[in-house]
C-alpha cells in the first residue's frame, strides 16, 4: 500500500509501527516521524484509522468480558512452561 509519492518513512514501515504507535510504544522522535508519514500518505492514514477502531472495540469487548478461570489457568501454564523452555534453550 502506498500512495505513491516518496516519504522519509517507507510505508511498509509506518503500516508495521501501527500498533506501536496507537499504543504510545516509541520515543517522541519516531513518533514525530510517523506522524508526519500518516498526514503526507492517505492509504496509511486510513490503515491507522481502521486500526484504531479495531483496537477500541476489541478495548471495549475485553473489558466487559473476562476468559474463564479454566481458561486463564491453562494460558499461564503454557506460557510458564514455554518460558523456562526459552531459558534453558530447551
Amino acid at each position: 500500500m502506498s500512495c505513491g509519492n516518496p516519504h522519509d518513512t517507507p510505508c511498509a514501515e509506518a503500516l508495521e509501527l501501527l500498533s506501536s504507535y496507537l499504543d504510545g510504544e516509541m520515543t517522541e522522535a519516531d513518533h514525530a516521524r510517523l506522524r508526519q508519514h500518516y498526514d503526507e500518505c492517505p492509504p496509511c492514514f486510513e490503515e491507522l484509522g481502521v486500526f484504531e477502531v479495531i483496537k477500541l472495540k476489541v478495548q471495549h469487548a475485553c473489558a466487559c468480558e473476562s476468559a474463564p478461570e479454566q481458561l486463564r489457568t491453562s494460558v499461564m501454564a503454557q506460557i510458564h512452561t514455554l518460558t523456562v523452555q526459552w531459558r534453558t534453550g530447551g
